[in-house]
């Protein structure tokens, strides 16, 4: 009998129009921004609607640090975060010089909590980041209702969240101040490193486009494909090089078009993970309990419950040995020693996100997943924990 493969926790889901995109890019010439990008700019635009101008950068980590930089943070300002997040949410505030305020999470959404929001308002606080953990929005109306009160900016770290709606409105289109999706490659989709910065405030979209390459007050693409002299530019403050080169926007003008089906795919199987485990001693993950929301399944993270018999860790390595890879989402921000020790923080602060590390584990949950993987990851589960 063959050996099984190994399933992976995440694969992306790359087909023959994105590979022949990448090619004739790379065929024309612009390898670099050029009208690729500006295409899958204006097609994810389009997509998210309601007015909002998209701006491709390299990935979602460069994407927030503009965002934050273009709604005024600075030297000694707050920002409010979750500690259940990936480390690049609060590294892009000390980017800044500003300073990263540190708040527990929803017990069963793993979402910031309004209330910690609240709490944690100082005449410093500048901004809130709100991260739509695993594709399920956060609680936006308080959130955006808190901001107004004491007049904070809102970055969406929507790196999770594409596509997810919250009461009928798509993520981007909030009354937030600016919103940041990524397109690594675990993500919904992907153009293998890069993100997309989108916002309504055309002030906000002009600075990051300046910030973007270099402080350039001028389209690097426009000026070589222009047809009259062009080499002039001026540098009009210190920019970045964040820019998405045409060879990765070529995967994502095709990623887009097919987002639909990718998620209606996640849909189907989480739905099949949630009706073939729900006798097991697990936490399933939060659903939206909004009408209409959704979920947008980047992740499909489970708890194991004290009576699971069996240690997180432990979990983990065992489903390895029967082939199949998990992950964790995430190491908490208060147990990293950049922020434990530079803040002096301690778990019991945090007893929410403690809490659901010490459980928590991701099964794998991805577009090019057959009925038949998930059979065996379910089969595995379920060995594990005794049913």
């Amino acid at each position: 009998m063959a050996e099984q493969k190994f399933l992976p926790f995440a694969l992306p889901d790359i087909g023959e129009d994105e590979i022949n995109e990448v090619v004739d890019a790379l065929r024309s010439g612009w390898v670099t921004t050029g009208p690729k990008t500006k295409q899958f700019e204006a097609d994810f635009a389009a997509f998210i609607g309601d007015g909002v101008e998209a701006i491709a950068v390299n990935s979602a980590t460069a994407g927030l640090h503009l965002a934050l930089e273009a709604v005024g943070v600075g030297e000694g300002d707050e920002v409010i975060v979750p500690s259940y997040t990936f480390t690049a949410t609060a590294e892009v505030v000390r980017y800044l010089g500003a300073h990263p305020v540190i708040v527990d999470v929803d017990p069963l959404t793993f979402n910031i909590r309004p209330e910690a929001i609240r709490a944690a308002i100082t005449a410093k606080t500048k901004a809130i980041m709100p991260v739509h953990f695993a594709g399920l929005a956060c609680d936006m109306d308080a959130i955006i209702a808190i901001a107004r009160e004491h007049g904070l900016k809102i970055v969406e770290d929507a790196a999770h969240a594409m596509p997810t709606w919250y009461k009928g409105k798509l993520i981007g289109t909030l009354d937030s101040d600016v919103t940041v999706f990524s397109f690594y490659a675990n993500k919904t989709m992907t153009t293998g490193e890069g993100g997309m910065v989108v916002s309504k405030n055309k002030d906000i979209i002009a600075r990051c486009k300046v910030m973007r390459l270099h402080g350039i007050s001028r389209d690097a693409f426009d000026r070589y494909t222009s047809k009259t002299p062009a080499w002039y530019y001026e540098v009009v403050a210190p920019g970045f090089k964040y820019n998405m080169p045409d060879t990765a926007a070529a995967m994502g003008i095709h990623q887009l078009k097919k987002i639909n089906a990718f998620l209606q795919k996640r849909e189907r199987l989480a739905a099949r993970f949630d009706a073939e485990l729900a006798d097991l001693p697990l936490i399933l993950p939060a659903r939206p309990v909004d009408a209409g929301s959704n979920h947008a399944w980047h992740l499909y993270p489970v708890r194991l419950k004290p009576e699971a018999g069996i240690s997180r860790d432990d979990f983990i390595v065992q489903m390895a040995e029967k082939g199949i890879g998990c992950s964790v989402h995430f190491i908490p921000l208060h147990r990293q020693p950049v922020w434990r020790d530079g803040y002096g923080l301690k778990c019991e602060d945090f007893p929410v996100a403690d809490a659901a590390f010490e459980a928590e584990v991701t099964l794998p949950l991805y577009t090019r997943m057959t009925d038949d993987d998930q059979s065996r990851v379910i089969a595995a589960v379920r060995q594990l924990l005794g049913k």
